[in-house]
């Protein structure tokens, strides 16, 4: 157990693609297995190097972690910082709980209604804008559920939907 690198999420999927590949136990093992130096693999763990965008694609699928890719676009990556929100994984029955709950909690007669409305003139003016970012809150809040489960039937079926 690499302590400085507990809390890496790149660390903590190779050390759980290592339950099913005992290459992936070490970071030398992993090299070999991934094709990255040994000593740039412990950068990435470590948070003192932010992989390539092509090296991140190859862990996740490597590592059968596709939330390394969230991850990566999320938090490390310069334009996916700005665009995309991170999605919290959790299991597939509290993910499933999780978003039914969101779902239904959605008004979408409502939501409709109300797009319909600020809509309709094409554009949007400074009295609809609340209106339209309490839309936007509730949909995004919806579409964090939804890419969970995504990721999470990507990383039990090992294929995209």
């Amino acid at each position: 157990m690499a302590t400085k690198a507990a809390d890496n999420a790149w660390y903590k999927a190779r050390i759980a693609a290592a339950t099913w590949n005992d290459k992936l136990k070490s970071r030398e093992g992993a090299s070999e297995v991934t094709g990255i130096d040994r000593t740039r693999l412990a950068y990435i763990e470590l948070g003192t190097v932010i992989p390539h965008p092509e090296e991140a694609l190859m862990l996740s699928d490597i590592y059968n972690a596709p939330e390394l890719c969230n991850h990566f676009c999320s938090t490390q990556c310069p334009l996916g910082c700005v665009k995309v929100e991170p999605v919290k994984m959790a299991e597939l029955e509290g993910t499933t709980l999780q978003l039914l709950k969101t779902l239904n909690s959605l008004d979408l007669p409502a939501i409709k209604s109300d797009l319909v409305d600020i809509a309709a003139d094409g554009a949007i003016d400074d009295t609809e804008r609340p209106r339209m970012e309490a839309i936007l809150q509730t949909l995004t809040e919806a579409s964090r559920k939804i890419e969970a489960l995504k990721l999470l039937f990507l990383k039990q079926t090992g294929r995209e939907n």
